[in-house]
């Protein structure tokens, strides 16, 4: 029997259980899940939606109990297929991967927080396009969808992979709370050995007035990262007498297998991010609401380098020519420092709505949503360290006046008879404005003379139709289709230096996306379904309308790219029981014209260049298990998890012949999770967690085939604890420690070692 303590009979259960779990993970190797983390709790988007699709959640009971949350990515970790390539709390480049894509895909997930787009569209990588998780509070979460594949037409083609679908809370009483968080790293690494700290404050006050209620959440966080990356140099094969004698360089060898050193770190960054976001409803009428719902994030982010070369006085050496080992170097200026930068944002994401859910024969909502950078500045020293970093000549990137905005109508008409129509219209509108400004103080200085630019806008109109036909009490038929009109126009390529000023052509193009999915649950505890569906992902505006340089040559590469056009499949057998499920899913993916970085000719040049290409056909095909069960041999004991295996290959390849039949870049064969959780009380929660994934290839013809290093993929089995004590009903204690066995690994970046979490939380 479970039993709910409460002051100090709660305090001293919690001691104990701390004093007593502690040994227990510390010995024991594996991990587990806990069973709400990979179960649909309540009432998911898709149910509500008349989805379709394949879904797992979480919820913020089992967020708050399992996970040491600090940003809202946190929140699925553990859940299927979810990587989240969060470098240090807080990192703003943190992509997810799915199923079939890696962390270089950004744009085949779609990411929404009560409607509100925050998956950055304007490109498809891992920097700039990454999702904007700083506009929403971890405290705000009430739960989180994740839906796998794109077989629901009421999404765009960017959910190839996945669509994940936050919901903040709505009191409906008043409540206020405030939480306090603290984390240390210590992290050791080639010439750093250092310990790295993290602050965090959040607060949240809501009430409900009758007809209105509202959330506001505050969040504050101060963090302090470990190195991002290195410095490195080849070795020559010839030793050498020239240039000025050092030491403290690292020897190793690079992705390729060739020998390096490591001349340094680069990227410790220094962020400090304030967020104010919000929700406010009206119940206009007891069956219709209207929503406002806002995020605005302020980050300030300082990094810095640690140089390792020191010379016969003592001094650290940046660059110049160099002699290391008896071989001589020439370390360019900006090896160091173009990773010295101090970045300044603000943005501001809004969304307005208005929906009947009266349950009836007729049911809508009509969502617009804007983002906005209202201010994206990086600046960055061209000068050489140490004296740029008192200041001197530089420049800054600026993203200001890039955003997008969606507009959404939607309908659901069930006339009976077991049908359940939906259907929607849709436009979005992205676009951007990437100029690069001359500094002549980089620190301080106004912009001068314009370096460089790019800018463009793309605009997608769609309509889409889908029918659920319950043709028996077993079996239900889903289909649907949409039809989606896109254009890419004002794009502009330009350059001081090499000269260019190119205006480009607008295109257009349309594609029209079937989707049927066949549901038979023969039983009330099984069930079986099979889902095709076509998807078309548009090519975005940084793939579009990029300027490539190699060396003095710059060039601009076709900016006619044809979009992806995906065929996705996927077949699942599910099984529950009182307390747990399994299920298993093998999926398809086959891709053509999928659009990837890789290295070929430009404009008829006998020179090769970096840059998005059409690659031919692609194709990926898995199997998923995903398990759970409560009460596992003593009840409190539940224990969850998940494995896929998946083999992705470039088919075929006109563009570079080395990589047909090679693996798709940053997606591992392997990849899971488990979470083991105990509640031996309603207020102790005590769990242990790992995440696993095998090494990836970093290249698209796979000649990266050292992983443990810096750019490499390397393969990792993380473990993770936290113990949740409910002291009282007001406060809450947790601690908590990632990276439990200070595992030492690179996903292209270092990533955070052993990192000890503990916070306080106070509910009124």
């Amino acid at each position: 029997m479970r039993c709910r303590k409460t002051g100090a009979a709660a305090m001293s259960a919690c001691a104990i259980g701390l004093v007593t779990s502690l040994p227990v993970y510390a010995d024991d190797a594996p991990a587990g899940g806990r069973t709400e983390e990979v179960v649909v709790i309540g009432r998911s988007i898709s149910t509500d939606q008349n989805l379709p699709t394949t879904t797992q959640s979480v919820t913020a009971d089992v967020i708050a109990k399992t996970i040491n949350v600090f940003t809202p990515e946190d929140t699925i970790k553990y859940l299927p297929n979810v990587l989240i390539r969060q470098r240090h709390v807080g990192d703003t480049q943190s992509p997810v991967t799915t199923r079939t894509s890696g962390v270089g895909a950004s744009a085949r997930s779609l990411i929404y927080v009560d409607g509100v787009l925050i998956s950055s569209l304007i490109g498809n990588n891992n920097t700039s396009a990454s999702p904007k998780w700083g506009l929403v509070s971890p405290d705000a979460v009430e739960r989180v969808d994740v839906l796998y594949g794109p077989f629901a037409a009421a999404y765009a083609g960017n959910s190839i992979g996945s669509v994940i679908a936050f919901t903040t809370r709505m009191p409906t009483t008043f409540e206020a709370s405030a939480q306090v968080q603290g984390a240390v790293q210590a992290f050791a690494k080639y010439g750093d050995d250092k310990t790295y700290g993290t602050g965090r404050f959040a607060a949240n006050v809501g009430d409900r007035f009758s007809d209105i209620a509202f959330r506001l959440s505050y969040n504050h966080l101060d963090n302090k990262g470990q190195p991002l990356g290195y410095a490195t140099a080849t070795v020559p094969a010839a030793t050498s007498a020239a240039g000025t004698v050092v030491a403290g360089a690292f020897t190793d060898a690079n992705r390729v297998n060739v020998p390096i050193v490591v001349l340094g770190s680069t990227g410790l960054e220094h962020q400090v991010q304030d967020n104010v976001s919000g929700r406010l409803t009206y119940d206009i009428t007891p069956r219709t609401t209207a929503d406002y719902t806002f995020g605005l994030f302020i980050n300030n982010n300082d990094s810095t380098v640690n140089g390792y070369l020191r010379d016969g006085a003592g001094q650290t050496l940046y660059s110049g020519a160099l002699n290391i080992n008896r071989r001589a170097y020439n370390v360019a200026a900006s090896t160091f420092s173009n990773n010295v930068y101090h970045s300044d944002e603000v943005q501001l994401a809004q969304g307005l709505s208005i929906a009947s859910h009266s349950g009836g024969v007729f049911d809508f909502e009509i969502v617009g949503t804007l983002f906005d950078y209202i201010k994206s500045r990086q600046r960055i020293p061209s000068a050489t360290l140490p004296g740029a970093f008192a200041g001197g000549a530089g420049s800054v990137a600026s993203l200001d006046d890039t955003g997008w905005y969606t507009l959404d109508a939607k309908g659901a008409w069930k006339p009976g008879d077991g049908h359940v129509v939906t259907f929607g219209v849709h436009q979005d509108r992205f676009k951007l404005s990437n100029p690069r400004y001359a500094l002549a103080d980089w620190i301080n200085g106004a912009d001068g003379a314009t370096q460089t630019s790019s800018s463009g806008k793309t605009r997608t109109q769609a309509v889409w139709l889908q029918e659920a036909w319950t043709v028996t009490p077993q079996v239900t038929a889903t289909m649907g289709g949409r039809y989606e009109r896109w254009q890419a126009y004002d794009g502009v390529n330009y350059s001081a230096t090499p000269a260019l000023n190119v205006a480009q052509p607008s295109v257009k193009n349309d594609a029209f996306s079937p989707k049927f999915v066949l549901a038979y649950a023969p039983t009330p505890d099984w069930s079986v379904k099979g889902s095709v569906g076509l998807a078309y992902r548009f090519p975005t505006v940084t793939e579009l309308y990029q300027a490539i340089t190699t060396g003095t040559v710059l060039s601009v590469p076709n900016p006619n790219l044809k979009p992806e056009r995906a065929l996705s499949s996927e077949f699942s057998v599910e099984k529950t029981w009182v307390g747990g499920n399994v299920r298993v899913s093998v999926f398809d993916e086959r891709i053509h014209n999928t659009l990837l970085s890789q290295t070929a000719s430009l404009n008829g040049s006998t020179q090769l260049f970096s840059y998005v290409q059409n690659i031919d056909r692609t194709h990926a095909t898995g199997i998923e298990l995903v398990a759970s069960q409560k009460d596992v041999v003593v009840p409190g004991l539940d224990i969850s998890g998940w494995v896929t295996y998946v083999t992705a290959k470039i088919d075929k390849d006109t563009a570079f012949a080395a990589a047909v039949g090679k693996n798709l870049p940053q997606l591992p064969h392997w990849r899971g999770s488990m979470v083991v959780s105990y509640s031996p009380t309603d207020d102790l929660t005590m769990t242990l967690a790992a995440r696993y994934s095998d090494r990836a290839f970093a290249t698209i013809d796979n000649s990266d085939h050292y992983a443990n290093t810096y750019q490499g993929f390397g393969a990792y089995l993380v473990a993770d604890t936290r113990i949740k004590c409910q002291v009282t009903p007001e406060v809450a204690v947790g601690l908590g420690i990632n990276n439990l066995t200070n595992r030492s690994y690179f996903v292209f970046h270092p990533f955070p070692q052993r990192t000890f979490v503990a916070d306080l939380k106070y509910t009124y």
